[in-house]
């Protein structure tokens, strides 16, 4: 019971949170309980009896982690894990808190968390960790982290903590030349074969890409779509990912990893492909809804490469694009590396930030019909276009806006 009376405050502030913001707040309760029981969340995340599983990098944290929580799960693992918007600090908390004991215990067997780049490596110190898996370095958060080489000292950190196994992208040269040297924990890696990284006109989109591709270890073999076949050293798991594009499969090679590292024998990999092809995606990574009567493709994009990435595999000639980019984006110059030429055209430019990005879609070519900053009445004027001749209505969006959309619509 020593956190007995910060654990009943921090759910008193949750509960005073929510009625004054439904939807909201999900941070205030672990800001509180931080700052007065700032030994908690060390010792919640010391009490699984089969460890606690970091997930960390640059891009892919929320797919990956989903993944690798299904698989556990599948295989008869109680999980604990924290939601997407819950990777900081206090994130981590509240989501404590939503599941432990006035002993600060929570009903789990393991704990798989996805940690901020920047949070995590100040919180590492206090941990130990079974296995961390590391999905890569990318040119991400700029007004954050400033370089890429701070980003992978930061992971660097958290990687150190592993007792066990380090789970890293074999492809991604930052990973391996500054963040694994020295680690004393096992390494295992995940990859891309030649045939798929060939197959990529503008690479993997890492700070770093190794020239050589890994030979040994959860490798993807082929990509078609949604649909893609990932190599073990034991079997082939074909399964269809929950998006399309090279890096979803690239997520779903992680999790087979260090599922299968922490899994031992126990692993299945039929279950595994099984477990994978019924995952629905993370909230705006790829997600298709349908909205006040309208099917809607959400994609997030959060640095160039991943903005990149995302538009290349978007379909050709779509009807109805939005584009929202919000107060994340400090320097809209930030993205103009990125040629969105394949979208063609959009009907709406929209966010704090719509008339930088209206510039450089029109700069390559995209018609851009409106630029209204607006993006509530954006989107209700968006969903209100008759349904389109080519694809699905589709909404492009960084982070700020991402949050904003899911606010306005009412969703989860």
């Amino acid at each position: 019971m020593r956190y007995g009376a910060a654990i009943a405050i921090g759910r008193v502030v949750r509960t005073l949170a929510r009625l004054r913001k439904p939807g909201g707040g999900s941070a205030v309760p672990g800001l509180v309980v931080n700052r007065i029981a700032p030994g908690f969340l060390r010792s919640a995340l010391k009490g699984f009896p089969e460890g606690l599983v970091i997930v960390s990098g640059s891009s892919g944290k929320s797919t990956t982690t989903k993944m690798l929580v299904a698989l556990l799960e599948s295989h008869g693992v109680r999980v604990f894990t924290n939601p997407s918007t819950a990777n900081i600090t206090q994130g981590l908390t509240s989501a404590l808190l939503e599941r432990a004991d006035l002993r600060g215990r929570v009903d789990a067997d393991m704990a798989v968390l996805e940690m901020d780049e920047g949070h995590g490596a100040l919180i590492a110190p206090q941990l130990e960790a079974r296995l961390v898996l590391l999905t890569n370095v990318m040119t991400d958060q700029i007004d954050r982290f400033h370089d890429s080489e701070k980003v992978a000292g930061m992971l660097r950190r958290i990687a150190e903590r592993a007792t066990e196994v380090v789970v890293t992208n074999g492809d991604d040269e930052m990973l391996e030349a500054e963040v694994l040297p020295g680690i004393r924990a096992r390494i295992d890696r995940f990859g891309v074969s030649r045939r798929v990284f060939e197959s990529l006109p503008r690479g993997l989109g890492y700070t770093r890409t190794t020239p050589a591709r890994i030979e040994q270890g959860t490798i993807v073999e082929a990509v078609n779509g949604r649909h893609t076949t990932i190599g073990t050293p034991a079997e082939a798991i074909m399964a269809t990912m929950p998006a399309r594009g090279v890096h979803f499969a690239v997520d779903a090679a992680g999790a087979i990893a260090a599922a299968r590292a922490l899994l031992g024998e126990r692993f299945d990999a039929e279950l595994a492909a099984e477990t994978l092809s019924d995952i629905q995606p993370v909230f705006g990574r790829g997600e298709i809804v349908t909205v006040r009567g309208r099917e809607v493709e959400f994609v997030l994009v959060q640095n160039p490469a991943s903005f990149q990435l995302n538009v290349d595999e978007l379909p050709e000639r779509l009807d109805q694009v939005l584009i929202a980019m919000g107060s994340d984006v400090r320097d809209p110059s930030y993205f103009w590396p990125v040629d969105a030429s394949r979208i063609g055209r959009v009907q709406y430019a929209t966010g704090s930030k719509a008339a930088e990005i209206a510039l450089q879609l029109v700069y390559q070519g995209v018609a851009v019909d409106r630029v209204e900053p607006d993006l509530g009445r954006a989107l209700d004027e968006f969903l209100a276009l008759p349904d389109p001749e080519n694809g699905i209505k589709t909404v492009i969006f960084t982070a700020d806006s991402m949050r904003r959309t899911r606010a306005h619509l009412g969703l989860r």
